[in-house]
């Protein structure tokens, strides 16, 4: 990979950050716009082929791509070694596995 090819990548996962951290700052007061911003994340991730980080992935909706704020419009809950996403929006959930946190909790023990 060249050097322009690796700068333009960690310019585009700086952006996505910010784009999904304005997404959080402006939810409260305007959610089409911060469904806009992370929409224009995604487009920014997917055209230069850049992961979004998984604590950033947990932010948006994987069916409907709405931005997700705990108690506002998705669902929180906990099931069999799993966090369950329950978007209210399209009526879908999303898993997430959190062995690694329960891995680290029995090594302390």
């Amino acid at each position: 990979m060249g050097i322009f090819r690796a700068k333009q990548k960690y310019i585009a996962r700086e952006r996505v950050k910010q784009l999904i951290s304005f997404a959080e700052k402006v939810f409260s007061k305007d959610p089409k716009l911060a469904n806009h911003y992370i929409d224009l994340a995604r487009r920014v991730a997917m055209k230069t082929r850049v992961r979004i980080p998984p604590e950033l992935k947990k932010r948006f909706c994987k069916h409907c791509y709405v931005f997700l704020q705990p108690g506002v419009n998705c669902r929180v809950r906990t099931r069999n070694d799993k966090v369950v996403y329950y978007c209210l929006n399209c009526k879908e959930y999303m898993r997430f596995p959190f062995l690694k946190e329960k891995k680290l909790r029995k090594r302390k023990t």
